[in-house]
């Protein structure tokens, strides 16, 4: 599971989804490995709030993928 310990590029190989939040926040999303946490306080970026952010653009693409109607 994805946390503040987990690199920027982790988050992008397992919730693809979160590509854009990192975008949007200026983050350099080829950090080199360090964690989320680094990244962010480093950036001037309150570390739990990109974190509910991240976990908010994971959530709502899980449930437009299990709307009925949609194609996944």
């Amino acid at each position: 599971m994805c946390d503040l310990d987990t690199s920027i590029p982790d988050w992008i190989i397992e919730h693809p989804e979160t590509t854009r939040v990192f975008v949007d926040l200026g983050l350099d999303v080829h950090c080199g490995g360090k964690s989320l946490e680094y990244v962010c306080q480093h950036q001037g970026l309150s570390p739990p709030a990109v974190l509910q952010q991240l976990w908010a653009a994971v959530n709502q693409a899980a449930a437009q993928r299990t709307e009925p109607g949609s194609d996944n």
